[in-house]
């Protein structure tokens, strides 16, 4: 049986090196697309779902938003080529206990508990609460 050489196996190394660098450039084409046509998109499916609510519930639609975003999430598969990276590799979690949105949750308690001290995020919440009540109300007697 003819075993590969040292440098045949180096070379089929670096070709999939190679390859795993076009597939990420592809990926990360396809998914700054995917995020340059979800931006706009939610916003606008946020504000309709805001002011389409029934009972004073906003829409479901920007959760199917986000349903589709993720699965085009795992559809891209950004970091796939992972699965070729050298099994000696030591891989260390950069970011091991923590992710964005358990920032974005401090930041959240901050603002509800300025919010229940009556601070300065209390008055513009009312009067977000409430120009949202008005465009809602409008909105509803538009479709009439």
């Amino acid at each position: 049986m003819n075993e590969p050489t040292h440098a045949e196996t180096d070379l089929s190394a670096r070709w999939t090196l190679i390859r795993d660098i076009a597939v990420l450039q592809a990926k990360l084409l396809v998914d700054g697309l995917r995020d340059l046509i979800l931006l706009p998109a939610s916003l606008i499916v946020g504000v309709f779902s805001l002011l389409s609510g029934e009972d004073g519930k906003p829409g479901n639609h920007f959760y199917r938003l986000l349903a589709i975003g993720k699965d085009s999430e795992h559809w891209i598969n950004l970091f796939g080529a992972l699965e070729n990276a050298p099994a000696d590799l030591e891989m260390p979690e950069t970011f091991p206990d923590s992710d964005i949105d358990r920032l974005l949750t401090r930041v959240e308690t901050f603002v509800v508990e300025e919010h229940k001290r009556g601070g300065i995020t209390a008055q513009a919440k009312n009067r977000f609460d409430q120009a949202l009540d008005a465009l809602q109300r409008k909105s509803k007697r538009g479709q009439k």
